[in-house]
């Protein structure tokens, strides 16, 4: 890959880049390539990357007391009765 060196960089802009870099998790040179990429339209959002949250209020947690009184009612009904199989 190319190397290309950037220039002239004031301070000011040079902290902002580290601050958002760090925030994101990445290194300044993966932030300024990724803003590059994108100003020229050759960024690919990642196939499957995307998280959604439109759904979470349907969704809750069983405490361990529901989970155990389901589990032991599944347990029961799939007991089979032997006089419907004999």
């Amino acid at each position: 890959m190319k190397a290309i060196t950037l220039r002239g960089i004031d301070p000011e802009t040079s902290e902002k880049l580290k601050q958002a870099a760090s925030r994101q998790g990445k290194s300044t040179n993966r932030l300024i390539l990724e803003m590059v990429k994108k100003e020229l339209g050759l960024d690919k959002e990642q196939k499957y990357s995307r998280e959604y949250s439109d759904l979470d209020d349907l969704f809750g947690k069983w405490t361990e007391r529901e989970f155990r009184e389901i589990s032991d009612k599944i347990s029961r009904e799939r007991q089979i009765d032997p006089e419907l199989w004999s």
